[in-house]
């Protein structure tokens, strides 16, 4: 834990049991851990929905932190439409026909997408911002406890010095003043202590009741959306492959295709 640095005199009597404090700092280095993983899954999460909406580009675009490539589904719908520009739509219905079909399949994915992605930033994304964003108020109240216990320490210390000097009228006087400054501080430091005891683990435990349902909606989100995904490719495959062909009988008609055009005059070597 990173205390407060206080130069104070150290009292004899130990005031806080080294089980306590031990217990103490167990729990809170507890919760940093889980500040720092919260943290760290609300930047990755964040990253994983903004690299799904990168946008159109030829290569990529850089952010302070990251770089994103741009997204599947929109660069997708971007060569869908590419396709269905090329002239070959001009002169081959059959070739129209496909591309047409697969420019709507890659808008349908690319609208679910976005609705995957919207899904996941309401309910994984954001609740992770607001989770993080108790932390500051948790650690505040280390914090304040941590400035009592040394107050405490301080006004211990000097009740001790005067217990020890000879009981005279003025140190007597001076005794009662350092007690009755002494008692509100013990009485808030061992409050705030109590309750930080008391509290952190249940914060600590409450992280798994809190998170489960945001997780359940991240996975029911990817899951509906490659079902979606499965119907969309199962319904072009059976729009443009009419002619049944396998992925080796396409390669080698590719391949006699090419090996024609290459026995034209126009492309043969000198």
């Amino acid at each position: 834990m990173s205390w407060i640095p206080f130069k104070i005199g150290q009292p004899k009597k130990q005031i806080v049991s080294k089980t306590v404090e031990r217990d103490f700092e167990r729990e809170y280095d507890k919760l940093q851990k889980l500040e720092d993983q919260t943290k760290k899954l609300h930047k990755d999460m964040k990253k994983s929905t903004e690299a799904d909406l990168g946008p159109i580009s030829t290569n990529c675009y850089q952010t302070k932190n990251w770089t994103y490539s741009a997204s599947m589904s929109k660069a997708a719908v971007k060569i869908s439409a590419d396709l269905l520009s090329n002239p070959l739509c001009e002169q081959d219905q059959a070739f129209l026909d496909s591309m047409t079909a697969l420019d709507t399949a890659m808008r349908r994915m690319d609208a679910f997408n976005q609705e995957k992605v919207n899904q996941i930033q309401k309910t994984v994304v954001d609740p992770l911002k607001k989770y993080s964003s108790v932390f500051p108020s948790l650690n505040m109240a280390v914090k304040r406890r941590e400035q009592t216990l040394q107050d405490y320490k301080r006004l211990q210390a000097k009740v001790e010095k005067y217990e020890e000097k000879e009981k005279t009228g003025p140190v007597m006087v001076k005794l009662h003043q350092a007690k009755e400054e002494l008692r509100p501080v013990k009485d808030d430091f061992e409050a705030k202590n109590k309750q930080l005891l008391d509290e952190m683990p249940k914060f600590y435990q409450s992280r798994i009741d809190y998170f489960q349902p945001s997780f359940e909606a991240l996975i029911r989100a990817q899951v509906v959306y490659f079902t979606e995904m499965y119907k969309i490719f199962s319904e072009l495959t059976d729009q443009i492959d009419q002619a049944g062909l396998t992925d080796e009988q396409r390669e080698r008609e590719t391949e006699a295709k090419l090996t024609e055009l290459r026995a034209l005059s126009i492309v043969a070597d000198d």
